[in-house]
């Protein structure tokens, strides 16, 4: 599967059906309003960040595995 995104082409949205806590909609709801937008750019926004807030890059675990291992007798002397 491919990550490249081509910008070029005009974003295609899908309609999507959930439940959710009714005082959170209200709230959504009233967010939307208050801050002039429509409650499904909102909710795109929200995916969007919860998506990066979620996934970690591969990299990452490796890097601190690396560092814990180089910094191991450190480590050691700061726990007594």
């Amino acid at each position: 599967m491919s990550s490249f995104v081509n910008h070029s082409d005009p974003m295609q949205n899908i309609k999507i059906s959930s439940k959710v806590d009714e005082a959170v909609w209200k709230e959504l709801k009233l967010l939307a309003n208050e801050q002039h937008q429509n409650v499904s750019g909102l909710l795109t926004e929200a995916i969007r960040e919860y998506i990066k807030r979620k996934r970690v890059r591969p990299a990452v675990p490796k890097h601190l595995e690396d560092s814990m291992a180089q910094n191991d007798e450190l480590g050691k002397l700061l726990a007594q």
